[in-house]
């Protein structure tokens, strides 16, 4: 799968959110709890929506069923500017009937159509076994594929100032690093 530079930081910055909201001072997981108040909060929460995307964005969470595995990692393919228009994803997915609610309030405020096309983008990647730690190189993507036949988790690259790559291989190790503080093994 393929992730623009776009996706990829805001994936990253949505996994924080959501990790910041799951538990208590005291440890207990109270996710569910804190999404339903912040879901009764979406008519102040869209005036952060070209701000702080990820911070409503949680607010879909688990509010999605994808069918449409191709279009959706599609749309993940793209920057924030280029995004596909929400009815283009039609077909993509099903919405939860509280969700449905929630997308109408969305769609009513300026920037509406954009964010839900994030937020699906955001809840697709949420539902996918992508790590951070699974990003390859341009290189490493034509060994791997030789190996195993999986091209796994492909960042596209800026072709402009040639900083994204080193960018790049930052984040790679960054999320390998990440890894092996979960108690997974380094990969050499």
């Amino acid at each position: 799968m393929s992730i623009s530079p776009y996706f990829l930081d805001l994936r990253s910055a949505y996994q924080s959110e959501m990790d910041d909201l799951r538990f208590d001072s005291e440890g207990r997981d109270v996710l569910q709890q804190r999404l339903a108040g912040k879901r009764q909060e979406i008519a102040f929460l869209v005036q952060m929506m070209d701000i702080s995307p990820e911070m409503v964005a949680v607010v879909f969470h688990q509010g999605f069923d994808f069918t449409g595995k191709a279009v959706m990692e599609h749309l993940l393919t793209h920057d924030g500017d280029a995004c596909p228009e929400w009815s283009s994803l039609a077909g993509s997915f099903e919405l939860a009937p509280w969700a449905r609610d929630l997308a109408d309030v969305v769609l009513d405020s300026p920037g509406g159509d954009k964010f839900l096309t994030v937020t699906a983008g955001l809840e697709y990647m949420a539902g996918q076994p992508v790590a951070a730690g699974l990003i390859v190189s341009d290189e490493d993507e034509d060994e791997d594929s030789d190996q195993d036949g999986d091209d796994g988790l492909v960042v596209l690259e800026d072709d402009g100032d040639g900083q994204d790559g080193g960018d790049a291989r930052s984040r790679h190790e960054a999320g390998a690093d990440w890894l092996v503080q979960q108690g997974f093994d380094h990969k050499d």
